[in-house]
């Protein structure tokens, strides 16, 4: 995934490269005295209500899957400051996006089917039960005769 171009995820769904915002801050942790000086870290937004190349259905599902990253007006943002180089953190946060929208994409489980037991296995269980149950009721104390 290069800089500058459209991201697709699969026909159909595609991330235009004009719709990308991205800033550059600077990076918390570790990198010695760099981390005070250069701005690695990249803050992607990505205003998914207004998206071209994503279909309805998408986008609500998208913006529900963000989860905090989403803002209130449907701005996805994603911080990414993994790597200490400018370039591999825009593309770790590209393709994080990038496998957000996949995964928003994925159609929703099949319903589950409701099944129950076989009129044989519940007669099974219950012989079973009952059988338990005489083995039980025989350790009590002997009556006197």
């Amino acid at each position: 995934m290069t800089i500058g171009e459209d991201i697709v995820i699969r026909p159909g769904i595609v991330v235009h490269d004009d719709e990308l915002e991205e800033a550059f801050i600077r990076a918390s942790g570790p990198g010695g005295q760099n981390v005070n000086k250069v701005a690695t870290a990249v803050q992607l937004r990505f205003d998914a209500t207004k998206a071209r190349g994503l279909p309805e259905h998408v986008r609500d599902a998208l913006i529900r899957i963000a989860g905090q990253r989403a803002t209130k007006d449907g701005v996805i943002v994603i911080e990414a400051s993994r790597f200490r180089l400018q370039e591999r953190n825009r593309e770790d946060a590209r393709q994080r996006l990038a496998d957000l929208v996949a995964k928003a994409a994925e159609p929703p489980p099949k319903p589950r089917k409701k099944t129950k037991p076989s009129k044989g296995a519940v007669e099974r269980r219950l012989k079973e039960k009952s059988g338990r149950a005489n083995v039980k009721k025989m350790r009590g104390r002997v009556g006197s005769e």
